[in-house]
């Protein structure tokens, strides 16, 4: 079985493959543009956050480094929209438009890579699985909750810059490109880790190619750039954990996150859970409610084919010893790959939520995205051998087998997205009721009210900021108040109101401290919720 290919040119033409490659990319943007326009993935709170901050930057109010309450999730998305809120003003379409492209300069980086590593066809088979989505695999690349969407081509643009300055071929000969390239690198390693922490294993052996790559160069002007980079790229960080207060910096706080509450589920809870549950979801072979029985095989055959990628790359570079540096990076590149998903693997399945909460945690494993070239490599290649009949009848046998798998992946992915497609209806009526419900009180009259957390901040957004909510518990207590200007404004009205859901424990409690007059007090019910305005505010806190 060959394992070396040759290299191809630095230069990508639009042959056949980049042909076929780039209609497929052009349908995954038009299938994410139309849902973005959709909005769907339905909103939620922790979305309308960075909108709202979105509309802060644009207005000149705010400049945020982390998502506000927070120390360690960095606000790059909400920078890339606030010029578009600035011209149309907030909407749920505009605030996910940066992420559609974010997604196709993804796609372009994926292919170009893996037509790099790998071969033109296979990268174009790479692109086609991308292009699908599932409610799981589309709310991680079009919701804006930070990190993910422009972290993953952060890191493959670094990967590519690696591979061009060890092979030294084209434009990479020049040293002016070189020395930019890897300024440009340094800071995008060092925007990705303020982005977002998950990123840290890709980025640790995205640098280790980059440094292989520049070796000699490390004392010289590259070096210089690189590091000068890195401190650019990452001066928002540095910045707020210089000046936060003691154990409010993120490294504290990611800390205090890690330790979780509670027991730590046993290891093969947490395995489980992030093999059978969490890579098939990541990767899109499974809807957002769970996999099926049938579509956990994914999960156990994903540790086999890393191994698989490990050994054909670790082989490859035992043959390019002695051959040109653009011959010695691929595998070196390839291994990278395969570091990067294990030790994202491994970190995930180390934390409590890959057992006690697969579903809702599984797009912690979202940027394995980028190690789907590594991981599909052994089949497509075992496959390839068998359909030249260059192997024997075992060999044949093994890349018949292979080959199934790569049918069945596919049909997979296919048919999970047609199921997504199908329960659109869902999403677009839960965000008609959001909307319902923001024209409602906006109706009313109200400008302060009091809600619970995924009401209040989509509220906000929802109304542009008109009506201002604040949030309270179940027991109509404080509760995570993201944005404290807002707390405050609602502290100070004299009759604010409160928009809670039907039958809530808040809504109960309100309506226990209100006693007969609760039915004069309300105002309207809509889209499951009750909006009530007392003659005089209600503040069991106080």
């Amino acid at each position: 079985m060959v394992v070396s290919t040759p290299v191809p040119p630095d230069r990508a033409r639009l042959d056949r493959p980049a042909l076929v490659a780039l209609l497929l990319g052009v349908a995954g943007v038009g299938y994410r543009l139309a849902l973005t326009l959709l909005t769907v993935p339905a909103a939620n709170s922790d979305e309308a956050t960075f909108g709202l901050a979105a509309l802060h930057i644009a207005a000149g109010r705010e400049h945020p480094v982390f998502l506000y309450g927070q120390h360690y999730m960095g606000m790059a998305e909400s920078y890339l929209a606030a010029p578009l809120v600035a011209l149309a003003g907030p909407s749920w379409p505009v605030l996910r438009l940066p992420l559609v492209a974010l997604y196709a300069v993804f796609l372009w980086l994926s292919h170009r890579l893996t037509r790099r590593l790998y071969r033109p066809w296979f990268a174009t088979f790479v692109v086609g699985l991308l292009v699908l989505g599932t409610e799981r695999v589309v709310r991680d690349q079009l919701t804006v909750v930070g990190g993910r969407p422009e972290g993953k081509p952060m890191v493959l643009a670094i990967l590519l810059v690696a591979v061009g300055l060890a092979g030294r071929r084209g434009r990479w000969r020049r040293p002016g490109w070189r020395r930019a390239a890897t300024g440009l690198a340094g800071v995008l390693a060092g925007a990705a880790l303020w982005s977002d922490w998950l990123l840290a294993p890709y980025l640790a052996v995205a640098g280790l190619l980059l440094l292989y790559a520049l070796r000699r160069k490390l004392w010289g002007w590259s070096g210089l750039l690189l590091v000068a980079g890195v401190a650019v790229g990452m001066a928002p960080l540095a910045w707020d954990n210089l000046v936060a207060p003691p154990g409010a910096d993120s490294l504290s706080v990611l800390r205090q996150l890690s330790a979780g509450t509670g027991p730590t589920p046993p290891w093969a809870d947490r395995v489980r859970g992030g093999l059978l549950e969490g890579v098939p979801l990541a990767t899109g072979l499974c809807p957002v409610t769970g996999c099926a029985r049938w579509q956990e095989w994914f999960g156990v055959l994903y540790l086999v084919l890393l191994v698989a990628a490990a050994g054909l790359a670790l082989v490859g570079h035992r043959r390019a010893v002695g051959r040109p540096a653009a011959v010695r990076v691929r595998p070196l590149a390839q291994l990278a790959l395969v570091a990067g998903a294990a030790l994202t693997l491994l970190s995930y399945v180390r934390s409590p939520p890959a057992a006690t909460d697969p579903l809702a945690n599984a797009r912690y494993l979202s940027v394995v995205q980028i190690s789907l070239p590594a991981v599909l490599w052994p089949l497509w290649l075992a496959a390839a051998a068998c359909w030249r009949g260059s192997v024997g009848v075992v060999g044949r046998l093994v890349g018949a087998g292979a080959a199934a798998v790569l049918a069945g992946l596919t049909t997979t992915a296919v048919v999970a997205t047609g199921l997504f497609l199908a329960t659109l209806d869902a999403p677009r009526a839960d965000q008609r009721r959001a909307r319902d419900l923001a024209d409602a009180v906006r109706r009313t009259g109200l400008r302060e009210v009091y809600g619970d957390y995924w009401t209040c901040n989509r509220l906000t957004f929802d109304t542009g900021e008109r009506v201002v909510c604040a949030v309270l518990d179940g027991r109509l207590t404080p509760g995570q108040n993201r944005y404290p200007p807002y707390w405050r404004r609602v502290e100070r009205a004299a009759r604010p109101g409160y928009v809670l859901p039907v039958d809530s424990p808040a809504e109960r409690r309100l309506r226990h401290l209100l006693g007969d007059g609760a039915d004069d007090a309300r105002l309207v019910e809509v889209a499951g919720y009750r909006v009530y305005r007392p003659p005089s505010a209600v503040r069991p806190w106080r």
